[in-house]
């Protein structure tokens, strides 16, 4: 302890000043509250490297994520180098869905992608943390697969990134999971949407309190059971979320800006879908926002996946659908995105 303290300190000879009028503490001088301060980070820190350590030794763990030993006491088996290396996405987005651009706007190039331009979805924009691969990929694998509903606090808190960065910000917005239909639900025991949703609500209102930030977790209705989206070609997921969503109370959404969460943005189908539903329920406006979004570079590693490649690099050119008609294929040049799951 002797390094903590100048030596003019003492911590049993320093007379402590008598209590003051109008005052029921003893006032205490400056230099003994640093003093004590410096005491307890101390202690927490030693009691802290102790803890982890025993631990470590007693309850030996592995990271979920990369594998290796996790070295201190947490809740969550994910290691601090996994969670600090979850970069956002980098580089020319669109300005509508986010899908990676792969053209020069110096050149006077467009700013949307091919399919926004060619039906724009009913939502102003949609933004996400990161690109679904790596540390990312599997940490939303163990949310949905694994059950540990704890991940979602930390990621809601990585989507708060992007979506404060949004421009035109309504000062007032309403917070929409990506509903799942009842008995996926009680099958999987939770909605891992609604739980990102719901830590990402409590980080909007500490970091901009000015704001006006509801949740709504029930205005949005899943009505039928769809199919799993894995394996699925882009076109058969537009079709397999046709419809499969609806507002059961116009009023609750009406005039309202709202903001979609969901932990995977793929093609695009669901963002649509709900945000079709939401506007033709009167709301003002609609924005997305998921943890994480494939993009069409993204490498393919599951069978379903090299399914979906195979499929999409045999089809003759004059198979594919029209634009309008398809709006979710990307360019020749372009390959399905991975689809763990159900992802959208």
């Amino acid at each position: 302890m002797r390094c903590v303290f100048s030596q003019s300190v003492s911590l049993t000879n320093t007379p402590v000043n008598p209590v003051h009028r109008g005052s029921r503490d003893p006032q205490v001088p400056p230099s003994d509250t640093s003093a004590w301060r410096a005491v307890v980070r101390v202690l927490r820190s030693t009691a802290r490297g102790t803890l982890n350590s025993l631990s470590s030794v007693l309850f030996p763990a592995d990271c979920r994520v990369c594998g290796l030993p996790l070295v201190g006491f947490t809740l969550l088996p994910v290691c601090d180098s996994c969670w600090n290396h979850l970069p956002a996405q980098a580089g020319l987005l669109c300005t509508c869905c986010g899908e990676a651009l792969d053209w020069d706007l110096s050149a006077g190039g467009e700013t949307k992608c091919r399919p926004c331009r060619a039906v724009p979805p009913d939502f102003t924009q949609a933004v996400a943390h990161g690109v679904y691969n790596g540390k990312l990929r599997t940490l939303l694998h163990l949310l949905k697969y694994d059950g540990m509903e704890g991940l979602a606090k930390p990621l809601g808190t990585l989507l708060a990134g992007p979506v404060l960065a949004m421009p035109d910000l309504p000062p007032e917005m309403v917070v929409v999971p990506v509903p799942l239909f009842g008995r996926k639900r009680r099958s999987r025991g939770f909605n891992q949407s609604e739980r990102i949703a719901r830590a990402l609500v409590a980080v909007l209102r500490q970091r901009r309190p000015e704001m006006q930030i509801k949740p709504g977790a029930a205005l949005l209705v899943r009505q039928r059971a769809t199919e799993s989206q894995a394996g699925l070609t882009p076109h058969q997921r537009r079709d397999n979320v046709r419809g499969a969503f609806f507002v059961p109370n116009p009023e609750t959404v009406r005039g309202r800006h709202i903001l979609i969460i969901d932990d995977i943005y793929t093609t695009g189908a669901t963002a649509r879908a709900c945000s079709t539903a939401l506007i033709r329920a009167g709301a003002a406006s609609v924005r997305v926002a998921t943890v994480a979004r494939a993009q069409k570079d993204f490498v393919l590693t599951s069978r379903a996946d090299a399914g979906d490649a195979e499929l999409y690099n045999n089809r003759e050119p004059e198979d594919e659908l029209p634009m309008e008609q398809d709006f979710v294929f990307w360019e020749a040049s372009g390959r399905p995105v991975s689809t763990g799951g159900d992802a959208r």
